[in-house]
């Protein structure tokens, strides 16, 4: 039998090229993945050494993936520092939502326009698999089915770069959530799902988008983004330490 090297020293250029795409593919779709279900945290190290040794692939398959995430904003890649999983700022956070409401509201409208009988069945047995995976404590998985129902109704309303704007929103907004959640333990998402779906079966535009925008909110609710207590003044922040507006007077040694 050939070994690994052996067999892609026998293989055409373009099947090589094949080969390459199929593993940047497997790659970005297994991280994609882990950020989808909060398994990766914001912040973390993306060492292409040990993804490298994970997948069995080459350093520059791994950085071509991480390059693809990159551009869609879940990881940031830093000159000579190596790349991590984003950490959007509070600021970000909220820009972020801003543009998932505006993109969930063009979404719903051409998925009520678009949805056909199979798709509709395929978004119910979606959810019903997000319920089933809540129920059994597999909240990794139900937290990615929830994002993977927003991405597969951007594939219904049949808009390329809506499609692809969404999948980077959703991405983003689940490290935002895994930042920014006040430990809310509801996972109510499948029933809100469930409404949103029948509204779109029935051709109702107007309440179909109206239960996304009150989606989006149950959403925004989980979520501490007021930047009202937060400052990036050092003064501001240690201010409790004056008195009577007097500096703290320092401790001799």
């Amino acid at each position: 039998m050939k070994n690994k090297s052996s067999l892609q020293g026998s293989l055409s250029s373009k099947d090589k090229e094949s080969v390459s795409s199929t593993q940047d593919d497997r790659v970005y779709a297994h991280i994609f993945e882990a950020i989808l279900e909060q398994r990766l945290a914001p912040g973390v190290r993306l060492s292409e050494e040990t993804l490298g040794e994970i997948f069995d692939v080459s350093r520059t398959t791994i950085r071509r993936a991480l390059t693809r995430l990159s551009h869609e904003q879940v990881v940031l890649l830093r000159p000579n520092r190596g790349a991590v999983v984003s950490s959007p700022s509070l600021d970000e956070a909220q820009q972020i939502f801003f543009a998932r409401r505006m993109v969930e509201k063009a979404i719903t409208e051409l998925a009520v326009e678009k949805a056909t009988s199979a798709e509709i069945a395929d978004l119910r047995a979606m959810v019903a698999e997000e319920r089933a995976c809540f129920a059994r404590n597999d909240v990794g998985a139900g937290i990615r089915l929830s994002g993977e129902f927003h991405l597969r109704l951007a594939d219904i309303a049949g808009n390329a770069p809506l499609s692809v704007f969404q999948r980077s929103l959703v991405s983003q907004s689940s490290l935002v959530i895994a930042l920014y959640d006040v430990g809310s333990k509801s996972h109510c998402s499948f029933d809100e799902h469930k409404e949103i779906i029948d509204a779109i079966e029935q051709k109702d535009t107007a309440r179909a988008v109206d239960l996304m925008m009150h989606h989006m909110d149950h959403i925004d609710a989980k979520l501490n983004l007021s930047t009202k207590n937060t400052s990036d003044n050092l003064h501001e922040v240690f201010s409790h330490l004056a008195v009577s507006g007097k500096k703290t007077p320092r401790k001799r040694a």
